[in-house]
């Protein structure tokens, strides 16, 4: 039994069944979305499962030799595992909440959206039980390319538009920066496997540690820093539930995990700060962290303004890497699980309200949280989290990194911290105070008291990511015990 939950690629494996599964009942819409579901359970089990091992129990599995040295390889380590359990876990929750979306809204092609949807999955999976940068690149690019049709879903103009920006701006900082990276390290190191404390450590003078975290964070194009960060906004002309897998599950979830996992086991933190080989990006990270958010204030479009939040975001971990502190560090790793809840409920309430009202602009909203309160309280609920209050889990990640901050005397960057947060309290504050405090809007009927919510199978996913922003932050110190040895080696 323990070979065979040691090894990794069935956690590969299991979503692309699923795809199978999925293809197999294109003609029946509730058998394809049943194995959907059931498949995601699977591997929320299995991947849950693995938790019971230490990482000295467990063992580099390699699934394809190409070169001495150079393979497709998989392990298991605290980080990678988290990301799964939290990737695999939302699955669940947001092909349910596809279901009510994708009805709802009598979208086209659905066979082809859940079939994708799966595959994401598994690229996801290799992201985050990959042994080497090798493995890493491989599946990051996979997960760029199996996601442009979920992008595209809609098959108009706007979406090409979109498509050609998302897939344009991913591949070409991954081609460009991100293998060039990958294939200096090769040379420099000899090896780009993932190893506790790093690899580089004697390898690289000041200058070069420099360049080299600078091609790898800029080559890492799904964290969003500026100026690579278009592909995020464009991205949005997908369908909800895509978004909710862009900016919570999958996507810009493996860009900020890649920055850790390669700061850690690439670099090792002590390795950054004695070379300073963050001190240019930790800047680039800062200023995206408040231009996003000030961006974010001028948008009249949900999706956008949340879309912009996200690469404000994004840019906290990265900043929580640079810092090269080892509790910045595991404040960036538990920012990475508390914005996954916080942002996919706010997308899934955005959603919710298109596929009630068919409303997009925030303008539009007034009065709207009288007749859908569970949405409107999710989204406030889930707001508080991202700005991080108390007793809400955002609060936690946002403590360690202001703690780290000032562990390694940055208070400029604490100063920015603090205005970030204001700026979060401007722009997402305002929604939720639009939908229960503003008059109707001349739309809706004031002698109608019917509440209007979404499908269920919409309401109930966002009412259960935001009834776990509240629960898991008295279960912090849980992940913390768990992450503790990857930045602590």
């Amino acid at each position: 039994m323990l070979q065979i939950l040691l090894h990794y690629e069935l956690a590969v494996l299991i979503p692309l069944i699923g795809g199978l599964l999925i293809l197999l009942f294109h003609k029946h819409a509730q058998l394809r979305e049943t194995s959907s579901i059931f498949i995601g359970i699977i591997l929320f089990l299995y991947i849950t499962q693995l938790t019971r091992f230490s990482a000295e129990e467990a063992v580099t599995h390699s699934l394809l030799n190409i070169t001495p040295g150079l393979s497709i390889a998989f392990h298991l380590e605290p980080l990678g595992l988290v990301f799964a359990l939290l990737a695999s876990g939302l699955w669940i929750i947001t092909t349910i909440y596809s279901i009510g979306y994708m009805r709802g809204n009598s979208e086209k092609n659905q066979t082809r959206f859940y079939l994708f949807f799966a595959i994401s999955i598994a690229s996801t999976m290799g992201i985050a039980f990959a042994a080497n940068l090798f493995t890493l690149f491989i599946f990051y690019e996979a997960l760029t390319l199996c996601t442009y049709p979920l992008v595209t879903h809609k098959q108009n103009n706007e979406a090409q538009s979109g498509g050609r920006t998302y897939l344009g701006i991913l591949l070409s900082t991954s081609i460009l920066f991100f293998l060039t990276a990958m294939v200096v390290t090769w040379i420099q190191a000899g090896t780009l496997d993932f190893l506790p404390g790093g690899i580089l450590e004697g390898k690289l003078d000041q200058l070069g540690a420099l360049l080299l975290f600078t091609l790898f964070m800029f080559g890492i194009g799904k964290a969003a820093l500026m100026p690579f960060h278009r592909w995020l906004p464009a991205a949005m002309v997908a369908p909800t539930p895509v978004s909710a897998l862009l900016h919570a599950v999958a996507v810009v979830k493996a860009g900020v995990f890649s920055v850790l996992k390669i700061s850690v086991y690439i670099f090792g933190i002590d390795f950054i700060a004695t070379q300073h080989a963050a001190d240019l990006i930790l800047w680039i990270a800062v200023a995206t962290m408040i231009i996003a958010s000030v961006i974010a204030l001028t948008k009249d479009n949900l999706k956008a303004r949340l879309a912009y939040s996200t690469i404000s975001q994004l840019s906290y971990i990265v900043v929580g890497a640079a810092l090269a502190s080892p509790v910045a560090a595991l404040g960036g790793a538990l920012h990475l699980v508390t914005h996954a809840f916080g942002k996919i409920t706010l997308f899934f309430c955005a959603g919710a309200i298109y596929t009630a009202t068919k409303y997009t602009q925030i303008s539009q909203l007034n009065g709207l949280g009288h007749k859908m309160p569970f949405t409107f309280s999710a989204y406030l609920i889930a707001a508080f989290s991202v700005i991080g209050l108390p007793p809400l889990i955002g609060s936690w990640s946002k403590w360690f990194l202001i703690e780290g901050s000032i562990s390694t005397q940055n208070y400029i960057v604490l100063f920015f911290f603090a205005l970030s947060t204001l700026l979060n309290c401007a722009y997402l504050l305002p929604i939720a105070l639009r939908g229960f405090f503003k008059p109707l809007g001349p739309t809706l009927d004031y002698r109608e008291s019917r509440i209007k919510e979404a499908p269920l199978a919409c309401v109930l996913p966002l009412c259960i990511t935001a009834l776990c922003t509240f629960l898991l932050f008295f279960y912090m110190q849980h992940i913390y015990d768990f992450l503790y040895p990857a930045f602590n080696p």
